[in-house]
């Protein structure tokens, strides 16, 4: 007899087939003509398996007509094509409970709770129809992800998680250590960080891009994909503490190769979904966002346009918009900025590029008019900045200046000046969220309801 899922089992080339299933009950009918309909999820996919449960069974009265929703359960019998709304269902020939779930206590009954009191049973919200269709939705974006670069000849490089850098100058790290907080050693009045385990302050990193770069100088094409970390104190929809990013950085590539590269991307994550996630989608469509499936549609079949940082910030001002945030050159553009030019002026993906380096960066590329750096990001209707990246600066003199200007020490980066040292050249590359990715993709309003675990300020309880 062999085993297979629900997802297998509710193909109608499985018709006459015994089979043997297991998975969870979400819901028990009992019928007066003596005999119960089950219905059974493995989170294989979406929808259930009907299971019809005779009176002849041997447990019947004493354990299938007490199941209900959370209880597991082994099944087995024949494939039967269902008079019903589904393909098949199956006519057990033996039912038999592998764990109980108490109704009174199991938090998971019919009541439909929302997404945010969902988020206090983080171990129990995977059983439930939407948290099941992001897992999975999830997991298909990051094969894409994988396979995309796989096949454009990239390699996988695993950059670390614990890091003396900080890349973005931002300053807002988890600080990683072993000293005894009750006792810290002091030298000079500050605490001395070489009697820490590193012998250096160090920190979860917030990007692992400039060890990328290095492996792209020697290797041509690589691509990190792991965990980062930022201790902003933000209790927004957009922000998690922990996050997955996804880096490639490419030797011998330009601002032009790089924007290229970034719309190929996200139209392969985009039209995989659509092929491989038709039912999750269609689940989204209706009970979270209805143009879920159609804007993907839309962007995986449309020409992204590029436009330079100063035309837009001319395009908006000439717009007679009224936005809560003036519009001026030389500042960043918010999120209602560019969600006019996404939605409103251009109905489509924007590529902008040739930011003001003020704000931006000391490892983008500064253009020829000293002004503005070689620096890109990628909107999208509904979200606004889904990917942002650049090309980075190659030119040793001018990143030593770009960090002093932004209060850096070049010393402590001598690793990474080495690579202008010795065979620099020109390279690029970009990032990508994988929550922000997964957020646009199925609708869902909260950031945190598209990681199984969201870390957020006072939440590591999971």
């Amino acid at each position: 007899m062999n085993k297979v899922s629900v997802r297998q089992a509710r193909a109608k080339a499985m018709i006459g087939e015994v089979v043997r299933i297991q998975g969870w009950v979400r819901t028990r009918r009992d019928s007066k003509g003596g005999f119960s309909f089950l219905e059974i999820n493995d989170g294989t996919c979406l929808g259930n398996l009907q299971v019809i449960a005779d009176a002849d069974l041997p447990n019947y009265e004493d354990e299938v007509k007490k199941l209900s929703a959370g209880c597991s359960v082994t099944i087995e019998g024949e494939i039967k094509e269902s008079g019903g709304k589904q393909e098949t269902e199956i006519l057990a020939a033996r039912v038999e409970v592998l764990g109980w779930a108490d109704p009174d206590s199991f938090p998971l009954q019919k009541k439909r709770h929302s997404f945010e009191k969902l988020r206090e049973w983080a171990h129990l919200r995977p059983r439930t129809n939407a948290f099941g269709a992001v897992a999975r939705v999830r997991n298909q974006i990051c094969k894409s992800i994988h396979d995309f670069f796989q096949e454009e000849g990239f390699l996988y490089v695993h950059t670390p998680v614990i890091t003396a850098s900080d890349c973005e100058g931002a300053g807002e790290m988890f600080r990683v250590t072993t000293l005894d907080m009750d006792q810290l050693p002091r030298r000079d009045g500050r605490v001395d960080f070489t009697q820490d385990f590193f012998d250096r302050p160090s920190y979860l990193t917030v990007s692992g891009q400039l060890e990328a770069e290095i492996y792209a100088t020697a290797l041509g094409k690589v691509y990190t994909f792991g965990p980062t970390f930022r201790a902003e104190n933000s209790n927004t929809s957009r922000h998690l503490s922990e996050f997955w990013m996804i880096e490639p950085e490419m030797a011998f590539h330009d601002l032009d190769d790089n924007m290229s590269l970034a719309e190929q991307f996200l139209k392969r994550i985009f039209a995989d979904v659509l092929a491989h996630c038709s039912e999750d989608m269609e689940f989204f469509a209706q009970r979270i966002e209805k143009t879920a499936i159609s804007r993907l549609e839309a962007i995986a079949g449309s020409q992204f346009v590029r436009l330079s940082y100063t035309e837009a910030v001319e395009r908006l001002i000439a717009s007679g918009e009224k936005f809560e945030f003036p519009v001026s050159w030389g500042h960043d553009l918010q999120s209602e900025h560019e969600r006019f030019l996404t939605e409103k002026e251009f109905d489509c993906p924007v590529i902008l590029s040739d930011y003001p380096c003020t704000i931006k960066p000391f490892y983008m590329r500064v253009n020829d008019d000293e002004k503005t750096v070689r620096a890109m990001d990628v909107l999208v209707p509904g979200v606004g900045e889904i990917i942002g990246g650049s090309q980075r600066e190659e030119r040793l003199e001018v990143l030593e200046t770009r960090m002093r200007d932004q209060d850096l020490v070049p010393e402590d980066y001598w690793w990474y000046l080495d690579l202008r040292r010795f065979g620099t050249v020109p390279h690029a590359g970009f990032g990508l969220g994988l929550e922000r990715v997964v957020q646009f993709v199925t609708g869902m309003a909260n950031i945190r309801d598209v990681i199984p675990f969201p870390r957020t300020p006072g939440n590591a309880e999971f």
